[in-house]
């Protein structure tokens, strides 16, 4: 018998991040992201998804075109459609009419794209009745039910249609209120937990946010070693986070904490910058990212911080990479790698391998980024 894998797709997912909109929960402000340019990304991200999917024994039931059943036929997988979105864009009722057909068509795993707004929106419907795993398309991915990447996804339901075992666990799943995101409040709140499958490799950790030391000295020192080796004339993409924010506390310039903001000679020119505008902002200059990971997951790209886009990335280099955190937020890794998810498999196998992570003043490790 086929594995019958349930199929939904977010189609605006994570369309906000590029346009430094901090999310796009919401029809309105997917159509505001589209204005300003943004372009979708979940097709392509559940795309890489399926691809360790082909050639198995697998049949898809999903939702009518770009919800999951365009994609699927397109692939070549036998396709179910099971019904279609009532609006354009799909709305949060969309997502939760498939996610209740699917679980009374009783398919063996649902593999869903998006952001944690869909994550709730599923977790509402089918609770821990039925095993989920999410594929990362959205701009904040807090939740535990996600792979580390879409291809690690492709790679965990591999695993199961081949009858591989595979452990299953009760992940957290988490929302920020996105009008306080944008205001760079931080307000996470759980909303309940999903069945997942699980496999140390491949899924993802629910971001940690505890601070269970106070560690402003240590914050202190990296940001002094690095005001230290600044150069004139060099534009610095400073990246979202606290470590970061620290920084700029100490070059005495104003921070977006949940954004990227462009300085230069010791001066913000540009703030709370859009992917589009650091790449022009970029041209002709010498450019250094400087950014910190996710406590708890390891992510330095591709959660949160979507500006930072694949282009801007092959244009500045790994080399002009600065990575800054805390002793206490790596060993929390348990040795678990780094992660680059910038959307496309070949910069994120080319930048892996041993990094230099700022510690403190003059302090650095070797940490390993690594592709699931």
């Amino acid at each position: 018998m086929s594995f019958r894998l349930g199929l939904i797709v977010n189609p605006f997912a994570g369309l906000g991040g590029s346009v430094a909109l901090k999310g796009s929960d919401g029809a309105e402000v997917a159509r505001q992201a589209l204005a300003l340019g943004a372009v979708p990304r979940a097709q392509e991200r559940t795309r890489a998804a399926l691809q360790p999917l082909q050639g198995l024994d697998v049949e898809v039931l999903t939702w009518a075109g770009e919800m999951g059943g365009d994609l699927a036929s397109d692939m070549g997988f036998v396709t179910h459609i099971l019904g279609q979105a009532e609006d354009v864009p799909s709305t949060a009722e969309d997502t939760c009419r498939a996610a209740q057909a699917l679980l009374e068509a009783r398919v063996d795993l649902v593999l869903f794209a998006g952001g944690d707004g869909t994550a709730r929106n599923i977790c509402e419907t089918v609770g821990e009745r039925i095993p989920v795993l999410g594929v990362p398309a959205g701009v904040k991915i807090h939740s535990g039910v996600y792979a580390l990447t879409p291809q690690a996804a492709g790679q965990l339901v591999a695993m199961l249609v081949r009858g591989e075992l595979v452990s299953i666990d009760e992940q957290e799943v988490r929302d920020l209120d996105e009008e306080a995101f944008r205001e760079g409040k931080v307000r996470a709140r759980f909303y309940g937990e999903m069945r997942v499958p699980s496999e140390h490799r491949y899924l993802q950790h629910v971001k940690n946010s505890s601070n269970r030391e106070d560690e402003t000295l240590v914050l202190d020192e990296i940001a002094a070693g690095f005001v230290e080796q600044m150069e004139p004339e060099v534009l610095y993409l400073m990246g979202s986070g606290s470590t970061v924010a620290a920084i700029m506390e100490a070059l005495g310039l104003n921070n977006t904490l949940l954004g990227v903001d462009a300085v230069l000679n010791g001066e913000v020119i540009a703030a709370d910058c859009t992917a589009q505008e650091l790449l022009a902002l970029s041209q002709g200059r010498d450019v250094r990212i400087v950014i910190t990971l996710i406590g708890g997951q390891g992510h330095i790209i591709g959660r949160g911080n979507q500006q930072l886009s694949a282009e801007l990335l092959k244009h500045v280099g790994r080399e002009n990479l600065y990575l800054v955190a805390t002793r206490t937020k790596l060993n929390a890794l348990e040795g678990r790698p780094l992660i680059i998810d910038s959307g496309e498999p070949q910069l994120d196998h080319d930048w892996s391998g041993l990094i230099e992570v700022h510690t403190g003043y003059r302090d650095a490790v070797l940490y390993r980024i690594a592709v699931p």
